[in-house]
């Protein structure tokens, strides 16, 4: 019998696609907001709007030997999560209750973004280095869930 993927390996498998349009050099991210089963939203990381992408002229972080997971300041991209909240803003899709399924653990800048927009549950396959994030999910009462990539891949 055929392998039917379950739905948080079926959304996770669609973040991944979306995440090949990322223009960053360093981490090809890929975000997908859904409520019942509905995509509400997506997003991956890149320039701001009009803006020039690191694809094109390079990347700040590794120029200045940046860490990753630290001084998220010093990015030109939009994250993806970042980019599927404010997709779902300008389209008035509202995301309260909703699942936010991403590529990467979101970052403490994305974490909060999330929390505020009420979304109540995160699945995501590769870990990040900024752990503060967990904690931060972990007391506003967001269910996060790693969902391992190789899990995706025996499954292929």
């Amino acid at each position: 019998m055929p392998y039917r993927p379950s739905v948080d390996e079926y959304f996770l498998e669609i973040a991944t696609v979306i995440a090949k349009r990322s223009t960053c050099l360093r981490n090809r991210v890929g975000a997908v907001i859904v409520r019942d089963k509905q995509i509400l939203s997506t997003g991956y990381n890149g320039a701001p709007s009009n803006m020039e992408h690191c694809l094109d002229i390079g990347c700040i972080r590794q120029k200045n030997n940046i860490e990753s997971g630290t001084r998220h300041e010093k990015c030109r991209a939009v994250h993806a999560e970042q980019n599927a909240i404010i997709q779902a803003a300008l389209h008035g899709a509202g995301i309260e209750g909703a699942t936010l399924y991403c590529t990467h653990q979101p970052c403490i800048l994305c974490t909060k973004m999330i929390i505020n927009s009420r979304i109540k549950r995160v699945v995501y396959l590769t870990s990040y280095p900024d752990t503060d994030a967990l904690d931060f999910f972990n007391d506003a009462g967001v269910e996060i869930i790693n969902l391992p990539v190789s899990r995706l891949l025996e499954n292929a």
